[in-house]
């Protein structure tokens, strides 16, 4: 299957490969057409670069002491009502033989027994019931925070149209570019083993259908680099290229003068 003409069935598997969900024969389906296909590799190493951002940006979070307390009062609760439960079936188990003088005196113990046992267990059984009650009320405000703070989390996710594989002539993927449109951010992530020279620099260059080779940026040394850029700067720019300039880069009129190391198709995204 062609999963770039099934555009939400790859977003969906690229997100189960990320979290981990996707198992057995399927991710090794997956992960062999990722070498094949640069899409189904860049839908991949988004939804990894997305869910380890979220990782980041999430707070740790510990339980209120009084959580605890409450388990533990929950525990210690269930373990007492199971105690009067056996106290009631010991009660209740016939005696072999009892003598007909003292029978009045032992079926009132028993009687008595059987009232305190029971009284016992119900007052258990509602300790047991309140502390549920509280436990889940808190654990309902945390998990409302959570969902909330989730939420905000989201809602700062960048929203990326745009993307690119750049790979070398052995098609081995060295650069991940991502474009978000809604903060006018390019972001390169160095996926490869590459690393240039001291006196050399490698530069981005868009290759538009008509005219020219345009500079979009000279990359750094880091691994992740944002360069801002207009949505205009690489809307229906078919293909993206690195070559390698001498320090500093080149200027973007006479275009490149070093070979050109990494290349590959900008694909908009449509999911």
């Amino acid at each position: 299957m062609n999963l770039t003409q099934h555009p939400e069935l790859l977003d969906r598997l690229a997100a189960s490969y990320a979290l981990g969900t996707l198992r057995g024969r399927p991710r090794n389906r997956f992960e062999a057409m990722a070498r094949e296909q640069a899409p189904v590799r860049a839908a991949a190493l988004i939804w990894q670069a997305r869910l380890s951002s979220m990782a980041e940006l999430q707070q740790t979070a510990q339980p209120a002491p009084a959580v605890w307390t409450r388990i533990d009062n929950l525990v210690r609760a269930e373990k007492e009502s199971k105690t009067m439960q056996a106290a009631r079936a010991a009660s209740a188990a016939p005696k072999a033989s009892a003598p007909s003088a003292s029978s009045s005196g032992g079926w009132l113990s028993s009687l008595l027994l059987w009232r305190g046992a029971t009284a016992l267990g119900v007052a258990a059984t509602v300790a047991a019931l309140l502390v549920s009650v509280n436990m889940r009320e808190q654990l309902g405000q945390q998990l409302g925070s959570q969902i909330a703070a989730l939420r905000t989390q989201l809602q700062a996710t960048p929203q990326i149209e745009y993307v690119a594989v750049l790979s070398d002539d052995k098609s081995a993927a060295s650069i991940l570019v991502t474009f978000d449109t809604k903060n006018r951010k390019l972001v390169l992530q160095r996926v490869g083993g590459y690393t240039e020279a001291g006196e050399k620099s490698l530069q981005l260059w868009a290759l538009p259908p008509a005219g020219g080779p345009r500079s979009l940026g000279v990359l750094g040394a880091d691994k992740v680099l944002n360069f801002v850029a207009a949505e205009g700067d690489v809307r229906e720019v078919p293909t993206l290229a690195i070559s390698l300039e001498p320090k500093g880069g080149v200027p973007s009129a006479g275009g490149p003068t070093g070979p050109v190391l990494f290349k590959g198709a900008l694909i908009q995204k449509v999911l």
